[in-house]
C-alpha cells in the first residue's frame, strides 16, 4: 500500500493470474446431537483460512458436512420416533442453519447419506479389497458403543473406553479388516520425512510415538448387517455395512469427485490442510493416512489437531451437561465477537477455558478500547478538523507505525496460514495500540493550536491507512465489523456514526 489511499475492496494481497487451489475440510460432524462450541471453533477456524486465501487469489474449496451413520444415529432416531433418513435429515439442517448464522463460507457441505458419498465409499472398497488389503476375519476383543471404537487389549483402564470412560463391551464377530499392520513402517517413515504432516508438534509428537512403540491390529471396517442395518452396504458382501468411521472418513475425497468427477478429483486433491479436534487425531493421522495410501492416493498436506474449550478444566460435551451453545454466544455478545474470542484467546492448538467473564474481558480491552477506540476517535478528528472529508492524498513521512503497517499484512498471512490464529491477531492488536499511542504522542489538538497543516493532514492520513490496512487484516476474522470498517473509511467522506464496539458494563 504505497499511499492512504488504497482500500480493502481494491487490494489483493499475492494475487496473480494463476490461481493455486487451496484444499481445506473439516470433520464432518456427527449428528446424534446439536453442534456445541467445538464445532463451531473448527469450521471458524477453517472458515478464517478459507477467506484469506480467497482474498491472496487462491482458487479455494472449503468443504464441511455431517456424519449420518452408525450405531447412535439409528438408536437416536428411534428414540425421536423417526426413521434415520428423517432424523438425518432433520439434525443436518441444524448444522447447515448454525454455519449460516455464524456466516460460514464453506463451498461444500457433504452428507454421508448422499449418493456421490455412497458410490465413493464403495468404489474405495472395492479397490482395496482388490488390492489385497481388506479382508474377512473374526473380531474378538473390546468395543466402545457409544464412540463406535474397538480398542486393543490393554488400552480400556477397567474394562472403561478411554475416550469416554464408559464400560467396553467384549465382542465376538467376523468382519472385513483393513491391512493396517502393512503399512506400519511407511507411515513412520512417512511422518519423520514430513514434519508439517501433523501439526501441532505434540500432536506430531503424539502419533510418532504411538507408532514407534505399538504394532498396529488391523482396521475392522465392517459391521454385521444382523447387529447394524444403518450404514453403507459393503459391495462383496450382503451380510455386512460399512464401519461409520471408514464410511466417514471416504468424505474427504467423496465430496470433490472421487469416483464420479476425475476432472474436479485432480483439481483439488490432496487437501492443503484438514483441520479436526485433538480428540480424533489417531483416526485422522494413522488410519486415513493408510486408507489413501492402499487407494493409490495422495496424503494430505497437513493435519492439524486443534485443542478444546473446557468449562472449569472439564472437556465440553452434552452428556457432562456443560455444553454451550454457540448461536446464544453470538446472539448475547455478537457474531464478529464471538469468532475474535475463539480465536485470540488461546493458541489453536492448545486447550481453552471458556467463560462470560472471560469474553467480557477480551471484549473490553481488545475491542472497546482498543479498535473501536482507534476508529471512533479517528473519525470524529476528521469530522471535527476537515468536516468529514479525508485530506488529499500525500507522500506519508517515514515513521515506525507506517514501517509497521507495510509488514502487516505478509506477517498476518504468514501466521494465517499455519493457523496460528492468535499470533495474527496480536501482530494486528500491536499496530492498533500503536496508533492510539500515536495519537497521544502527537497530540493533534496541539497542531491544531499550532496551525501546522502539513503535519495534521500527514498525521490524520496515517490514522486512515492504519485503520484501512487493519479493517482488511481482520476480514477473514470477523468479517462482518471489517466490513463496517471498511465502509465508514472507504470514500473520501466519511461518517463518525456511533461506537463500533461500546462497552460492556458487567
Amino acid at each position: 500500500m504505497k499511499t492512504a489511499g488504497g482500500s480493502p475492496s481494491s487490494i489483493n494481497r499475492k494475487l496473480n493470474k494463476n490461481m493455486a487451489k487451496f484444499y481445506i475440510t473439516t470433520p464432518i460432524y456427527y449428528i446424534n446431537a446439536p453442534p456445541h462450541i467445538g464445532h463451531s471453533y473448527t469450521n471458524i477456524a477453517a472458515d478464517t483460512i478459507a477467506r484469506f486465501k480467497r482474498t491472496a487469489g487462491d482458487d479455494v474449496y472449503f468443504l464441511t458436512g455431517t456424519d449420518e451413520h452408525g450405531q447412535k444415529i439409528a438408536k437416536s432416531a428411534k428414540e425421536a420416533g423417526l426413521s434415520e433418513q428423517e432424523f438425518s435429515d432433520r439434525m443436518a439442517s441444524k448444522f447447515i442453519e448454525l454455519w449460516k448464522a455464524l456466516d460460514v463460507s464453506y463451498d461444500d457441505f457433504i452428507r454421508t447419506t448422499e449418493p456421490r458419498h455412497i458410490k465413493a465409499v464403495q468404489h474405495a472398497l472395492n479397490i482395496m479389497r482388490d488390492n489385497g488389503d481388506i479382508y474377512l476375519g473374526k473380531y474378538e476383543g473390546w468395543y466402545c458403543t457409544p464412540c463406535e471404537s474397538f480398542f486393543m487389549e490393554g488400552e480400556g483402564d477397567n474394562n472403561l473406553c478411554p475416550d469416554c470412560k464408559r464400560p467396553l463391551e467384549r465382542i465376538s464377530e467376523e468382519n472385513y479388516f483393513l491391512k493396517l499392520s502393512k503399512y506400519q513402517d511407511w507411515l513412520i517413515e512417512h511422518i519423520k520425512a514430513n514434519p508439517d504432516f501433523i501439526k501441532p508438534v505434540s500432536r506430531y509428537n503424539e502419533v510418532l510415538s504411538f507408532l514407534v512403540n505399538n504394532k498396529l491390529g488391523d482396521l475392522c471396517v465392517s459391521r454385521p448387517r444382523s447387529r447394524l442395518s444403518w450404514g453403507i452396504d459393503i459391495p462383496f458382501s450382503k451380510e455386512h455395512v460399512a464401519y461409520v468411521w471408514f464410511d466417514a472418513l471416504i468424505n474427504y475425497i467423496s465430496a470433490i469427485g472421487y469416483a464420479s468427477d476425475e476432472a474436479k478429483f485432480n483439481k483439488y486433491w490432496p487437501a492443503d490442510i484438514q483441520l479436526i479436534g485433538k480428540d480424533i487425531i489417531r483416526h485422522h493421522a494413522v488410519y486415513w493416512p493408510i486408507m489413501l495410501k492402499s487407494l493409490g492416493l495422495k496424503l494430505p498436506k497437513t493435519i492439524f489437531a486443534h485443542g478444546w474449550w473446557m468449562i472449569n478444566q472439564a472437556k465440553m460435551s452434552k452428556s457432562r451437561g456443560n455444553a454451550v451453545n454457540p448461536l446464544d454466544m453470538a446472539n448475547t455478545y455478537g457474531l464478529d465477537v464471538y469468532r475474535y474470542f475463539l480465536l485470540r484467546d488461546v493458541p489453536f492448538g492448545l486447550d481453552g477455558n471458556f467463560s462470560d467473564e472471560a469474553i467480557i474481558k477480551r471484549y473490553n480491552s481488545d475491542l472497546a478500547n482498543d479498535l473501536g477506540n482507534l476508529v471512533h476517535r479517528t473519525a470524529t478528528m476528521i469530522e471535527k478538523y476537515y468536516a468529514g472529508k479525508v485530506p488529499a492524498e500525500r507522500r506519508l513521512p517515514e515513521s515506525p507505525l507506517n514501517t509497521e503497517i507495510e509488514k502487516l499484512n505478509t506477517e498476518v498471512d504468514a501466521s494465517i496460514s499455519q493457523a496460528d490464529f492468535s499470533l495474527a491477531l496480536e501482530k494486528i492488536w500491536v499496530i492498533i495500540n500503536q496508533a492510539n499511542k500515536f495519537i497521544e504522542d502527537t497530540k493533534p489538538w496541539n497542531l491544531v493550536k499550532e496551525k501546522k497543516r502539513e503535519e495534521l493532514e500527514c498525521f490524520i492520513l496515517l490514522l486512515v491507512k492504519v485503520i484501512r490496512t487493519v479493517a482488511l487484516s481482520l476480514s477473514a476474522v470477523m468479517p462482518q465489523a471489517a466490513g463496517k470498517i471498511s465502509s465508514q473509511f472507504d470514500a473520501d467522506v466519511i461518517q463518525k456514526g456511533t461506537p463500533l464496539f461500546p462497552r460492556i458494563i458487567s
